[in-house]
Formats: C-alpha cells, structure tokens, sequence
C-alpha cells in the first residue's frame, strides 16, 4: 500500500501535508446512516489535495481557523466540511476562493504533534455541496447539502471503463522501476469499483483542478471517463520519463562507466573480503559522535576502542568489550523528556485513573509542586503502603502521565541476589548490568518515573543483601554516583524520580525504610467499590469481552450485593474478576445468539457466581458465653477476628491454641491476670482459677497471628466465660491491654473498620486515642456504626457484657 501511495503522490511544499491511508472493503453509507449526517458542520480548507468519500487521510494543521474547525468538530460528533482552496499559495482564503464541492468527513484520530501542530486522520464519507457559509470566523461554518453518486446498473461500458481504469494504474507502477511490484497487490485487492475509482483518484498525480472536477461529477460513469482520461496522460508521462532515462543512460562515455564498475567491484570486494569487525568499530566510533555523555565516560570509551582495535575479534574478550561499548551507547547520559508540571492537569489524571483517595492525591500534588519550585530530585524517595489490589502501582503509572515522563517499573518481589541491583562484574560468563540501569537503557531516558515495586519482599541469602543496594540508588546525597559493577563507572541516578510500593512496613530494612517517604493507603469501602466499578472495572471488562456496544448494566444494589457476599479483600482484584466472570456469560449468550437483559439482576448474580460465600448470619444466631469478635490487621487489609474460650475441670492451666505469636500470648496472660486481680469486683469466685482448666482458641490455626491488638478482645471473653454472661450481638472490639486495666491505642483503624462493617457489625470498641483516626474516614463508609470510646476495662466490660 504505502508503495502505491509513493509512486502516485507529489511532493508539493503545503500547509497541509497527507498520504491517503487504504481503509480495504470499506461499505457505502446505507440510506439510514445517510439520513443521519449533519448539514450544518464546520469546515476546513486543504491546500493542493482533494479529499474523495472512504479514503482517510493523514494531514497535519497549523491553520488557527483549522485548529478552531476542529475543536469545534470534537466536541460536536467529529463531522467536519473539506473542501480545497483555489490557489494554493494563498495563505488566508476567503469564501470565493475556495470550491463549493467537497467532502463530508469524520475525524478518526487526533494526534497533538511536539511542534504545536495537530495532526488528524480524517475518513471521507459523502460528498456535499455548499449552500451557504453561515459563518467566517473564527472558522469557517457553513449549511450544505448532501449529493448522491449515481451509480450505473448493468452497465457494460462502465465495468469496460473501471478495468482499464485498475490495468492503466498497473502499468503505471510497472513502469516505475523504483517502487516495488507488491504495490500492485492493493490495488487487485479493492473489488469496490466506486472505492477503486476514489482511491486512486486520491493518489494520482493530478492537477488539482482536474481532481475537482472528478469530485464535482454525480454520475460514476462519467467520472470513471474522466479518471480514464488522466491516467491515459500520466502513463505517457512515465513512459517519457523512462525513455529519457534509458536514452541517458546509454549515452555515458565509456570511462564513466569503467569508473562506475571500479567502485562496483570494490563494493564487492569489500562485502566477499572486507573485514566486518572495522564496519563495526566505525559504527561505535559514529554513534559515540553524537553522544553527550561526562568526560569520565568519553574516556573510558575511547580507552575501550583503543582496546579493541587491538584485539583479534576471535579473543573471548572481544566480544565482552563490544558489548559493553554498546551499553554504554545506549544508555540515556543526557537523554531526558521535558516535565510537565501542570498540577490542574495532573490532578485531572489522577482523578480520571483513581476514584477516591482524595488525601494521597493532595500529598502527590504537594509533591510534584516542590519538584515544580525546586528543580530536583533531591528529596524523600515516595513509598506507598497498603494492602494489595488498591492501585499502588498504577498510582506511579498516573504520576508518570501527569508530568510527562517515561514509566518504568522493577519488580524486587523475590528478588535475593544483589548483581541483579549493582550488575556483574563483566569479566564473568554472561555477566549482565543491573536491573537499574537495563531498565534505564531500555526507556532511553535518564528522568522516567521508576516504580520499585514490592519493595518490602525483597529476599536475602548468601548472594547478598539487595535491600542494602539499593540504600545508595534511593539515597538522594547518593544516587548521583550509582556505581553498576558491568558498567565500571558511575551513572548518574539523581534525574529518576523513585516511587517504592510495598504490602507491609514491617518488612522492609529499618535503614532503607529511613529512606523513604512513607504514604499510608488504606482499603476501599464498599461505597468506594461501587463507584471504582461502575467507573473503571465494568467499562474495562466490557472491551476485554468484546461487549462495548452490548448494553450491560448493574445497579448499586446488585454490585453492593456482589462485594458483600463474594469478596472479603480491601482492593478490588476479587471484584475485577468477579465481574469478569458475570462479562464472560453475558459474551457466551450473545456469541450464542440467545437473548440478553441489559441489566444483571440480583438472581443472575447467584446463577452466574453460585451461592454467596460469606454471610453474616453468624452475629443473628448469638454468640455463647466465653466467644468475643476482634478486630485485626494484616498485610492483605483488615479482618474480624473470633476469640473463643471454654474451661474445664483441672488444676489452674492455661492452653492457648491457634498459631499465636508470642505477643498475642502475652496479652492473653496479661487479660487472665486482670481478672484475677479483679475477680471480687466481676463476680467472679477466686478459687474457681485453681479448679478448672482454661483454654484460648483463635479459628483458622493454619494463619498466624500475632499483635497486641486483641488485648480487650481476649479480657471481655474470658470475662464472659467466668461470669456466664453473652457479649452483645453485633459488636466488635480492638485495643491493647496493661495489668492495670487501661486500654491503649493500635494501628490499622480504618482497615479493621471497613472490615467490620463488610462483616456486618454494628457496634465497635475502641481506645479513645483512636477516635482520630475514625475521625479521619469518611462517615458515609461508617454509616450505622455505634462507636465507643473508653480508656479502662471496667468500661468495656460495662458495654460488652449483657
């Protein structure tokens, strides 16, 4: 195609340039899509060409009227007036200086060129004349009627006149000896005879006004004639040209062509004979000429050519040396990509990509508006923490598209060998760079946003310890001398902006954890679910199941449904593939031909997913005396916890069982001791302590737990258990415990909330120190929540207790 395209078009110096684009089998409008085609459109104004009905063509704008057509068009369906202007070197052309026959178009895509131009493709649909321009400024509007083709029927001569019409085209482009023959394939490819006829009207090389008039005629027979009749005259023009040429050619002296053969033959000589290895070395020698690199690299590389030059290309070492030359011609030294430091664009970003987490994108704002005012890397290295699945990595993926800069992302999950941060040493047998600086050479930029993805499960073995290697690369008094053992030299780290992600703090090396400027991201609540769905995840599984045109809908009550009874995650993967599965049965109903609801009932649900997996019928039933409901956090988000007890005749033993950490432990001897301090004023009777056995279970013994957080949670049952009494329905708690009978603050709040109310509680225990961080959530995620705030175990047990 793009060899037909070369052969057929000019090059002319123009406003607009273009090269027509083969869109193959592409179908007339039928009556009812004509019918809805606009008649009052703008229009733009093409210098030298023709647009022709269902060819698309590539031009680029620089024209403000242009510019401002086109903006209108994008936001009023994308239908768009083209017809070309009389005179070519007229700069402005007014209403009587352009046709009135044109081309109704649809604008396919939008391209915003570096330069400032916009480059469009634009799919010519039916031609229009003009009825009136309604406007002039500041672009060109106008009123227009639609005109038909009139298409011959059964006409022999027409089909006579579209076959010499595509064999006049052929031996055009056989008589052009630079174009490949390929070029001729298209052409035999298009069985639409109006297509065939505007295609090639689109490409020939004509005078402009004769490609008026082939657009200005109605009758395809007619303009089939006229066609006929230009490429009659550009077939005697080529074949002029080759005459020429040939009468040229045969014409040069005989030393002419014994100097031509010379270097033919040398040529020769040099491909049979010559040695590649100096084709090589020149071509090292010619990048490097280009490069802006520091003076210790153009050292070290001409050192290493020098080297080589020496070095027969057999010796092992040759090849080591080659490529670490053309490592060092790959890597972007002074290759960086502009900032963009719009922060009313970049917060559009953010909001676009992610829904909610309104704080995270006021401190990333923070962020790039210091980077805006101050220039430099030099500042804390972002790390974002919170469980999986809540867009952490995608959050860097957003800055990158906020700022304009390359993204690249390192996985360091299971990573256990520090060469694979700081590079081997290139004597080695496959000896490679780090992965830092392959990533850097493969986003040919030395400014990307660089994702160190997992930061907190990086491994640690015998190889090393690549945690502390990375002490220097997110070290910004550092990193401006990263030192990679292959490159041997020093790269310079400072333009790279870092962003860490991690599940768990706890994980991470305390030194490199001092590095890093942590953000806390917490899990979504279930109104925020419903929203991230409905924006992001229905949209995105519609296109991957090939429904973006089959109506499918889901109300908040069946997606509410979905989350509750299907997932128990703080993210939204579980949900992603939830909704992935109800996408792929409505794509097997319609591949079937079967008949489809537009909207996904809570009963389909059920028939799609199978029966709910969690529920909260447990809290309906009532808990037995000796059972409390915990709160607790891990790394995949918060869960509820059941603390049970039971005792048994025995000597005074306690038992706790459920892969306990030692922590937890302590807090469950802690809460026995109190109440053995206390017995008297709980009713409880003393001695009972020495006669029976008391044992501690938390379900789910193959999870371990550990954490103080359980402290109130294991006091109020045990509690429950000695006194007989039930613990109210409905209610969690979380808080630690001391000897004294204080209760103390923990971490995790919103988490353990959002997950108590996935579960169903209503009511929720906790430190008074802890009301600020409830204070920080949103209160339509708490809505129907009853939260106490206590200080001391008497008043949990004075709110637990029934």
């Amino acid at each position: 195609m793009k060899s037909m395209i070369d052969m057929m078009l000019s090059s002319h110096d123009q406003e607009m340039e273009f090269m027509p684009i083969v869109p193959l089998g592409e179908d007339e409008l039928n009556d009812e899509e004509k019918k809805n085609l606009p008649t009052d459109i703008p229009i733009i104004v093409l210098r030298n060409t023709v647009l022709f009905p269902n060819v698309v063509l590539p031009i680029t704008v620089s024209r403000e009227k242009s510019v401002k057509a086109i903006e209108f068009a994008n936001t009023n369906g994308k239908w768009i007036g083209v017809l070309a202007q009389k005179d070519m070197n007229t700069e402005d052309p007014t209403a009587e200086e352009i046709y009135t026959t044109g081309t109704l178009a649809k604008i396919v895509k939008q391209i915003k060129m570096p330069d400032g131009n916009t480059t469009l493709f634009i799919m010519g649909r039916m031609r229009f004349s003009l009825k009136e321009l309604t406007q002039t400024d500041p672009f060109f509007k106008a009123h227009i009627h639609l005109k038909d083709d009139v298409y011959p029927k059964n006409d022999n001569e027409f089909d006579a006149i579209m076959s010499s019409v595509r064999d006049y085209s052929e031996k055009i482009l056989t008589q052009s000896p630079n174009l490949p023959s390929e070029a001729g394939i298209v052409l035999r490819n298009i069985e639409q005879q109006s297509f065939l006829l505007h295609f090639i009207a689109s490409n020939i090389n004509a005078k402009l006004t004769d490609k008026q008039t082939l657009l200005e005629i109605d009758d395809l027979k007619a303009r089939g004639e006229k066609l006929l009749q230009i490429l009659q005259a550009e077939l005697q023009i080529v074949e002029l040209k080759n005459e020429i040429t040939n009468k040229t050619r045969g014409e040069m002296d005989k030393q002419q062509r014994e100097y031509f053969l010379q270097q033919q033959l040398k040529s020769i000589k040099d491909e049979l004979g010559g040695d590649p290895n100096e084709r090589e070395l020149r071509d090292l020698i010619k990048r490097a000429e280009g490069m802006t690199w520091p003076d210790t690299a153009r050292e070290l590389f001409q050192k290493n050519i020098q080297k080589l030059e020496r070095m027969h290309p057999s010796t092992p070492d040759y090849s080591v040396v080659y490529n670490h030359l053309d490592l060092m011609l790959d890597l972007p030294w002074s290759t960086v990509t502009a900032d963009s430091y719009d922060l009313p664009h970049a917060q559009k970003v953010l909001d676009d990509d992610h829904y909610g987490m309104h704080k995270i994108k006021e401190r990333i704002l923070e962020y790039l508006a210091v980077l805006k005012l101050k220039g430099d890397m030099k500042s804390p290295i972002l790390c974002f923490v919170g469980p999986p699945g809540i867009g952490k990595t995608s959050l860097g993926r957003s800055i990158a598209n906020a700022i304009n800069r390359k993204y690249v992302r390192l996985s360091l999950g299971g990573l256990h060998d520090e060469s694979e941060i700081r590079g081997h040493r290139k004597t080695y047998i496959g000896a490679m760079p780090g992965r830092i600086i392959q990533s850097l050479r493969k986003v040919k930029s030395a400014n990307p946003v660089f994702i160190l993805d997992e930061i907190d499960k990086i491994g640690r073995d015998h190889r090393g310890d690549p945690s502390s290697a990375l002490l220097e690369v997110l070290d910004p008094e550092q990193n401006s001398s990263f030192y990679d053992n292959y490159l041997e030299m020093e790269f310079d780290l400072s333009k790279v902006l870092f962003v860490a992600t991690a599940n768990s703090l706890q994980d991470i090396q305390p030194a490199l954890r001092d590095r890093l400027e942590i953000i806390q991201l917490s899990g979504y609540a279930i109104e925020e679910k419903t929203e991230i769905a409905k924006k992001h995840l229905i949209p995105k599984q519609k296109e991957l199941h090939g429904l973006r045109k089959t109506p499918t809908r889901f109300s908040d009550k069946v997606l509410q449904q979905i989350i509750a009874d299907y997932t128990r995650e703080s993210g939204v993967r579980e949900l992603d593939r939830l909704i992935a599965s109800v996408m792929r049965n409505v794509a097997k109903n319609v591949a079937l031909e079967q008949p489809i609801t537009p909207s996904i009932t809570s009963d389909k649900v059920i028939a799609i997913l199978g029966q709910p997996k969690y529920a909260n019928d447990i809290y309906q039933r009532g808990l037995p005396p000796g059972v409390a409901v915990g709160l607790a956090w891990t790394s995949v988000g918060g869960e509820i916890l059941f603390i049970e007890t039971n005792h048994a005749k025995g000597k005074g033993a306690l038992t706790l069982t459920g892969n306990l950490g030692t922590v937890m432990k302590e807090s469950a001897t802690t809460a026995l001791s109190y109440i053995r301090a206390h017995a008297t004023q709980l009713g409880i009777d003393p001695a009972s302590f020495d006669e029976y056995n008391i044992h501690i279970h938390v379900p789910e013994g193959a999870v371990p737990k550990d954490g103080p957080s359980a402290g109130i949670t294991m006091l109020s049952a045990l509690t429950s258990l000695l006194t007989g009494r039930k613990l109210r329905n409905y209610l969690a708690m979380t808080g630690e415990i001391t000897l004294r009978g204080q209760v103390l603050p923990v971490g995790g709040i919103k988490e353990k909330v959002l997950a108590a109310r996935r579960a169903g509680v209503k009511e929720i225990i906790l430190c008074a120190q802890n009301q600020k961080d409830i204070e920080d959530i949103d209160p339509l995620f708490i809505k129907g929540i009853k939260f106490h705030y206590v200080k001391e175990m008497t008043e949990v047990l004075a709110i637990a207790l029934k």
